[in-house]
């Protein structure tokens, strides 16, 4: 990887990665928000469709108790379908060893593990403290090897940035908690703006801090666009070495306590940027966009987001492979 320069004061660092990957997490993250229950051929419908426009990495769902989130009690049932699609890497969330275990036992590629780096987020919304969760990752880990299961465990920091409940995080406990699930077992950490607080300055600062301690493991970034600044965000993560990050299409979801926090950057917004500069995500934009489309009319009255959708591609626009990009994904 290139070196940083420093440029008018400014830490820059060239990208030299030709590709980058959008891993959806509409079907999660998006949906447990919303209160309506999407019928489970649906969602098979959108992962084909979402599969057959190229994106490679989804999201299915979390393995919580069904009388906490109803719209996710089919997930170990999309696990199994989404196996059946050639080159799919199908993640599931995980909150405690009993999930843990039930989406091994699905085949699931990837466990990601949320930990909320403030005290009283986590508290709030997951009932342990973010060190309790740590050692629940160290059971996951132990079970994750006794099954003998190839799954990733990528333990995720959550308001990484700052909070709604707590306000200032700082951001030597956000690192202390990504070192701790490393040692814990976790394979892969990600970093993630739960509550959309955070800057593309921020970002830069904490990203370039948190590969320090975790280099190539640490994984992806995952942004809110509550302010307007999601997509700055990815940019920002990008310039760090950070090739990978979480999205939603259209725009939905958001945090039961967050109150405001709009769901993650779109999916289609985030391909779009990222193609313009030229960076591969595999993705055919119509093809998604003609997905969107589709999701928009099971999701009638939701609210949802994003401007590729609105304004349409420019007239110079052109995809990354189409302008000296690779096509293929990082693995």
């Amino acid at each position: 990887m290139n070196a940083p320069c420093l440029s008018g004061g400014v830490l820059e660092r060239p990208v030299a990665a030709r590709t980058a990957i959008i891993r959806e997490v509409g079907l999660r993250d998006g949906l447990q928000s919303i209160a309506r229950t999407v019928p489970t051929e649906h969602k098979r419908e959108w992962i084909r469709a979402a599969h057959q426009a190229g994106q490679r990495e989804i999201e299915v769902g979390s393995f919580v108790p069904a009388r906490l989130l109803p719209q996710l009690a089919d997930t170990a049932e999309l696990v199994a379908y989404a196996k059946t699609l050639a080159g799919l890497f199908v993640c599931v969330l995980v909150p405690h060893l009993k999930g843990a275990i039930a989406a091994l036992e699905s085949g699931a590629d990837l466990l990601m593990v949320p930990l909320s780096a403030s005290h009283a987020h986590s508290l709030a919304n997951l009932r342990k403290t973010p060190d309790e969760v740590v050692a629940e990752v160290g059971r996951i880990r132990a079970e994750r090897d006794a099954s003998g299961s190839k799954a990733l465990i990528d333990g995720g920091v959550g308001t990484a940035f700052g909070c709604t409940i707590q306000g200032e995080v700082a951001t030597s406990e956000v690192l202390r908690l990504m070192q701790a699930l490393l040692d814990a077992g976790a394979d892969r950490v990600s970093l993630a703006d739960t509550v959309g607080y955070a800057d593309p300055g921020m970002v830069s600062r904490l990203f370039e801090q948190a590969r320090r301690i975790a280099g190539d493991r640490l994984w992806c970034g995952h942004f809110h666009d509550t302010r307007g600044l999601g997509l700055a965000n990815v940019y920002a993560a990008l310039q760090t070495g950070v090739t990978r990050f979480d999205a939603c299409l259209a725009g939905i979801g958001g945090c039961p306590h967050a109150p405001g926090a709009s769901g993650n950057v779109s999916t289609e917004d985030v391909a779009f940027m990222l193609e313009s500069m030229g960076l591969d995500t595999g993705i055919d934009l119509p093809s998604l966009l003609a997905l969107r489309a589709k999701v928009a009319t099971w999701l009638d009255g939701e609210t949802l987001q994003g401007t590729l959708w609105r304004a349409g591609f420019p007239k110079t626009f052109r995809p990354a492979r189409h302008a000296g990009g690779l096509a293929e994904a990082p693995q």
